[in-house]
């Protein structure tokens, strides 16, 4: 699985997770497939979330951004204490930017793109704390298939 990333690509990803963390007491994640691992992308982040213990945040800030490379889909969710802050289309425009790059078959960039923004969003509603610790790996899920 790991081979869908160059190591040099898988760096790249992990590094704008740590970057983005550091602005936030919040928990990116991301988790790809070559596959859906479920009905829908949407589907298959919920499963992966509880898989990966994202619900078990401190503050219930954790976002994970799902992708199915074969199935071209993806898709981001925030926790329940994300949830009640925001609007029901907080993370459109996080979609939209990755997308954009997606379209160009930069998947990588699209990847970077959308963690930066999901952290710029975070730091919002949850500011990076002095006793903040990071509650979750930041390296790249890979799942079974």
């Amino acid at each position: 699985m790991k081979e869908i990333f160059s190591t040099e690509q898988q760096e790249r990803i992990v590094q704008a997770i740590t970057v983005a963390e550091s602005m936030t007491s919040g928990e990116i994640r991301l988790v790809v497939d070559r596959k859906l691992s479920a009905d829908s992308a949407l589907d298959a982040a919920v499963a992966y979330f509880r898989k990966l213990n994202m619900h078990k945040t401190a503050l219930k800030n954790g976002v994970l951004i799902y992708l199915a490379t074969e199935d071209h889909a993806f898709a981001i969710i925030g926790d329940e204490g994300i949830n009640v802050r925001v609007a029901a289309d907080f993370w459109d425009d996080t979609k939209e930017q990755m997308v954009s790059f997606f379209r160009t078959g930069d998947v990588v960039e699209g990847l970077i793109t959308g963690i930066h923004h999901a952290g710029e969003q975070l730091k919002h509603y949850f500011p990076r704390r002095a006793d903040d610790v990071n509650e979750l790996p930041d390296e790249i899920h890979f799942g079974n298939n």
